[in-house]
C-alpha cells in the first residue's frame, strides 16, 4: 500500500520521524550518522527530519526575536504595562498546567507526530513547501 509518494515506510522510519518532532536533535544526529556511514536516507525520513529541524530553528528565531523586542519595548511605560498583561494572559495555566501558547504548540507537535506515525506527510504552510522545494528530485 502506498502512502503519498512513498512506499509504506518501515516502523523504524516512522518512529524516527515521530521522535524528531519532539526532539529535533535526534533528527540532526540521524543525518550526521547517515552521512558518516555514507547511507542515503529514504525520502519519507528526509522530509520529516528536515521539516522538524526547520520548525525548531524557526521557533528559536521567533522566540529570540520576540524576547529582544519585548526587552526593547519594555522601556516605554504604557507599552510595558500592555505587554505585561498580554504576556500574563498568554502564559497563565489554563488546562492541566498548560498555557494557551503551550497548549497550541503541544497540539501542533502531536499533529506532526501522529502524521509521521501514520506514514504520511504532515503539511505545515510555507514550511512544507520550502522543504519540498529544497528536496525536489529526492522526494
Amino acid at each position: 500500500m502506498a502512502y503519498g509518494r512513498y512506499s509504506s515506510p518501515s516502523l523504524f522510519e516512522k518512529l524516527i520521524a515521530a521522535v524528531t518532532y519532539a526532539l529535533p536533535l535526534v533528527g540532526l544526529a540521524f543525518i550526521i550518522i547517515a552521512y558518516l556511514m555514507k547511507k542515503d536516507m529514504k525520502p519519507f525520513l528526509k522530509y520529516h527530519i528536515f521539516q522538524s529541524i526547520f520548525i525548531a530553528f524557526a521557533l528559536w528565531l521567533i522566540l529570540t526575536g520576540l524576547g529582544y523586542a519585548m526587552n526593547i519595548l519594555s522601556y516605554i511605560p504604557i507599552v510595558k504595562n500592555i505587554l505585561g498583561m498580554i504576556t500574563f494572559f498568554l502564559n497563565t495555566p489554563l488546562l492541566l498546567g498548560f498555557s494557551v501558547i503551550t497548549l497550541i504548540y503541544t497540539f501542533f507537535v502531536l499533529y506532526l507526530i501522529i502524521s509521521a506515525l501514520a506514514g504520511k506527510d504532515s503539511y505545515v504552510p510555507w514550511v512544507s513547501d520550502i522543504i519540498k522545494e529544497n528536496l525536489r528530485g529526492q522526494l
